[in-house]
């Protein structure tokens, strides 16, 4: 079709520049709704407290600092397609149908705790997709993306750098790395469980596996890249100083590969800064400081969980650590919360528009299955977590 508005002149003007520029801009719009929704809300806020000298201490420079230098060095790797690479040849040992997609929940489910959630899926569930559709295995699909989609909200609590509020909580509360793990001990061993339980029924059919050959990485690549890695663990476990790791990856970076720069994921980052500006000014204003800290103060754990269900988990972090000191329950409540709705984590939306893309007009399906077994696991980790207090 041809989009053209005659003038009241001799000539037509073209609007495919402009609808094709509102399409990329509403496709901008979708990919970080969670964003925007964060600036309008600080916005918001700064109407009713305006911009003054406090907003400078808003903002958790360190957090913000020691997540990008983690998703930089993680965009290097995928670039090399290290994680790709490395979980095919753990798939291609497998020969049975439960025994694939144990392995491919069982990858994501580590892989988070190494490069979060979102990345995790990212990068797991092309693979997932693949094997099954290459098997002729598609009826296990919407279960095998649920799980992965588990795995990886669930996978990532064991670690500060697992998932971006881990991030941020550890380092607003300066949790010592023994007790950040063993606080989040209980969840992750009964999640590791209960993930293995569920992935038990499927029928272990005999299939072969054909998934499109990831070549192997440079190796002068790898071990740059993996030593980046480990210089951004030490970022995170406050060893080296967080602005002097910055420096160094960014310029590591700039050097080997500026395609990793360009596709960190600004808006995480920006989504961050704008909740800061948000919960500082709820903070400052006392009727909500005083209402959110009775809140909290009286369960800080089912709370934390509940808001998650309505929020999400970064958000919620962020908004309710400047009202209880209770890091503990925040922590395990940000982290369980993970699971339950479909907005309870940006990773779960994440999953739902990979789903409905390959498999169109199946998304009420998805989401039913989606909800039983997510508001199941919550059900079952939020007694974990208060027999464990």
């Amino acid at each position: 079709m041809q989009h053209t508005v005659k003038n009241s002149g001799n000539y037509s003007l073209d609007m495919k520049p402009f609808l094709h520029a509102a399409g990329s801009a509403w496709k901008f719009v979708k990919k970080n709704a969670v964003m925007f929704i964060a600036m309008i809300a600080a916005l918001v806020t700064s109407m009713i407290v305006p911009p003054d000298e406090k907003y400078l201490g808003y903002i958790d420079l360190k957090t913000v600092a020691c997540l990008f230098c983690t998703l930089g060095v993680i965009c290097a790797l995928r670039n090399i397609k290290f994680f790709t690479y490395t979980a095919q040849v753990i798939v291609e040992k497998t020969s049975g149908l439960k025994t694939a997609i144990l392995t491919l929940v069982g990858i994501t489910y580590v892989g988070s705790m190494l490069i979060a959630n979102d990345m995790a899926l990212i990068t797991f569930l092309p693979l997932g997709y693949n094997v099954l559709k290459s098997t002729g295995r598609e009826k296990y699909m919407a279960f095998t993306f649920i799980m992965q989609n588990i795995a990886a909200n669930l996978g990532g609590m064991l670690t500060p750098f697992g998932n971006p509020q881990n991030l941020f909580l550890y380092s607003r509360f300066s949790i010592p790395t023994g007790e950040f793990m063993l606080i989040m001990l209980p969840p992750f061993i009964a999640a590791a469980v209960m993930i293995a339980v569920c992935c038990m029924f499927v029928k272990n059919e005999k299939i072969e596996i054909k998934t499109e050959k990831v070549s192997r990485p440079d190796t002068k690549r790898t071990v740059f890249c993996s030593l980046l890695f480990v210089f951004a663990i030490l970022i995170v476990f406050r060893i080296v100083h967080y602005l002097i790791g910055l420096a160094v990856i960014t310029v590591a970076l700039l050097i080997i590969d500026r395609k990793a720069l360009a596709k960190v994921d600004y808006g995480l980052l920006f989504t961050f800064v704008f909740f800061f500006i948000f919960a500082g000014n709820m903070a400052r204003i006392d009727v909500v400081a005083d209402f959110l800290s009775d809140l909290v103060g009286k369960n800080t754990l089912l709370v934390s969980t509940l808001s998650c269900q309505a929020i999400s988990n970064v958000p919620t972090a962020v908004l309710l650590s400047g009202f209880t000191d209770n890091y503990r329950e925040l922590l395990q409540g940000v982290n369980i919360g993970g699971v339950g709705t479909l907005i309870a984590s940006l990773a779960s939306l994440i999953t739902y528009r990979e789903y409905v893309k390959d498999q169109p007009g199946k998304g009420a399906k998805y989401i039913g299955m989606f909800s039983a077994i997510n508001f199941s696991f919550l059900a079952v980790l939020l007694i974990v977590c208060m027999v464990f207090r």
